[in-house]
């Protein structure tokens, strides 16, 4: 009997003790009362339902791609509304001028004036008229910096020109040192001169401004130096097509008022200027 209480005890302990171990070991899908693991914001590679995230390479594609920033290179054609518009209030003139340029460069312009112009000048002493066509070529350098898809042009130029032109008197006076009986009438001559021509040089400074979609509206002063002219006899070219009045001097001034129309022909990348870092 004792051996039996012996042995009937030995086996309450070893049941209890198993079951104990088995209430520390949960199955499969239940919580259990085990501390989470330390993983020092790592994830492991093998832990479900989880899975490994590339960080870098998803920062790289949440970055948007740099847009690409391009110049327009093309001709620039239009006509000066100036000298179109003159022949409404002014009686004596009559005249068109078209305007053209070519983007050489980032900030160079080919530039070229074409015009005809025939205007009647009535001087105290002398009436006459003047008719023929010129030509002027130079360039442009723009001093603006534009932001990016602008185009507006603030620019300093020289020009060439020549032109080739007739003229005729109308009329004339004869001077009088004592005019005690009154000014002479004006004497009728039409007496023509063919084969005149005059070159200069001119400095420009203007301005274009992109108002529509490829169109510009512009303006430019100029200040001219006569370089020839050739003039008839016992007589002065008062006025000189392209060059505007002589005032009996070599210097001339001028003005137009332009709308232009550019037409695209190629682009050019912008390359962005690498600024060394100072050591």
């Amino acid at each position: 009997m004792k051996h039996t209480l012996k042995y009937f005890f030995s086996f309450c302990l070893v049941l209890s003790i198993s079951l104990a171990k088995a209430q520390e070991t949960s199955p499969k899908g239940e919580l259990t009362n085990q501390p989470t693991p330390k993983t020092d914001g790592v994830i492991p590679e093998n832990t479900e339902p989880f899975k490994k995230v590339d960080l870098i390479a998803k920062k790289k594609d949440s970055i948007a791609p740099t847009p690409v920033k391009t110049d327009r290179y093309g001709v620039r054609v239009g006509v000066d509304l100036y000298k179109l518009t003159r022949a409404l209030y002014d009686k004596d003139y009559k005249g068109v001028e078209f305007v053209a340029d070519y983007r050489l460069t980032k900030k160079y312009f080919l530039a070229a004036e074409l015009g005809n112009e025939n205007k009647t000048t009535d001087d105290t002493r002398l009436n006459s008229t003047t008719k023929g066509s010129y030509l002027k070529a130079g360039f442009d350098y723009n001093a603006y910096q534009n932001w990016l898809n602008m185009e507006n042009i603030i620019s300093v130029g020289l020009r060439y020109g020549f032109s080739t032109f007739s003229q005729q008197l109308n009329s004339y006076k004869i001077y009088n040192a004592n005019p005690y009986f009154g000014e002479v009438p004006s004497i009728p001559s039409g007496q023509k001169f063919n084969g005149l021509t005059a070159s200069w040089i001119e400095v420009v400074a203007g301005v274009k401004a992109k108002v529509f979609d490829n169109v510009f509206v512009g303006f430019s002063v100029q200040l001219k130096r006569l370089v020839s002219n050739k003039q008839p006899d016992n007589f002065e070219n008062l006025y000189i097509p392209g060059f505007n009045r002589t005032y009996n001097g070599d210097f001339g001034v001028g003005f137009n008022y332009t709308v232009t129309y550019f037409v695209p022909i190629y682009k050019k990348k912008i390359t962005p200027k690498k600024v060394e870092k100072k050591k």
